[in-house]
């Protein structure tokens, strides 16, 4: 299997820091070349978030670059993937928050990250940035560590109400400003002719899937070119439809 990857980041129209961080990397191994993806989004609200994010991206760009490599010389399993990748989310939480008691600071910040093999893909979620795959249809693979999806899901709340509710960018938990964290991970096969989306909440907030679907499906997406372009026409339509937050995509096209 092969990929075409992109990646941008915008701060946005109110913001004076990026407080996004994310990356996307390409490796070949025994079993094929691999992709590995990895967005952050520091809380906004939140001093330095910048510094949170950047942290646990670099931490996952030594997983990728150290770890990986020993993975692949037998079949990839999933619970050691999660195994390590929650250690990562735990040694994270607690350097941050150590970091934000000594500054005096309070920092956290969400984390979405994937690996994309041949045969199967893994992923991990803390918060509300997110990952979908694009093929006939958008598909959301994640779901939201947030107050309003919980009770989406207990059946107490409608996603018409969601999208009106006051606590909708109230985060459950989110990596160096809680005491415990508790990554979901999915995990599926991997198409051919598919994009696989990774996102913080700025990329998505007004924009539809439909207008998802028609700037970035596969059928549209023939190369790097088409995809940085598509995806800086949707940046520049969130910022236009006044999005306030920093606004973030990374793009893997497989073929």
């Amino acid at each position: 299997m092969n990929y075409i990857v992109t990646a941008r980041t915008d701060i946005g129209i109110s913001k004076t820091t990026n407080q996004d961080s994310l990356s996307v990397r390409v490796a070949n191994t025994s079993q094929g070349r691999m992709v590995f993806a990895v967005l952050c989004d520091g809380m906004g609200g939140l001093s330095k978030g910048e510094v949170a994010s950047a942290s646990v991206v670099s931490a996952f760009e030594e997983w990728f670059l150290h770890e990986l490599p020993r993975l692949t010389v037998a079949p990839l399993e999933d619970g050691t993937i999660r195994s390590q990748w929650n250690e990562i989310i735990t040694q994270q939480n607690c350097r941050i928050q150590a970091y934000g008691a000594q500054q005096n600071e309070k920092l956290g910040t969400t984390v979405v990250a994937m690996l994309i093999t041949p045969a199967r893909y893994y992923i991990l979620n803390v918060g509300d940035s997110r990952a979908y795959e694009i093929s006939d249809t958008v598909k959301q693979l994640t779901t939201d560590q947030t107050f309003v999806q919980r009770e989406i899901s207990l059946g107490r709340m409608t996603e018409e109400e969601a999208m009106r509710d006051d606590r909708r960018h109230m985060l459950l938990q989110c990596v160096g400003a809680s005491s415990d964290v508790c990554p979901d991970m999915f995990f599926g096969q991997t198409h051919d002719n598919a994009v696989y989306m990774l996102c913080s909440d700025g990329f998505r907030h007004v924009i539809t899937e439909e207008e998802i679907y028609q700037y970035l499906s596969p059928d549209v997406l023939l190369n790097e070119h088409i995809m940085n372009a598509n995806s800086e026409a949707l940046i520049a339509l969130n910022k236009a439809r006044m999005e306030r937050d920093n606004i973030s995509v990374t793009l893997v096209r497989t073929f």
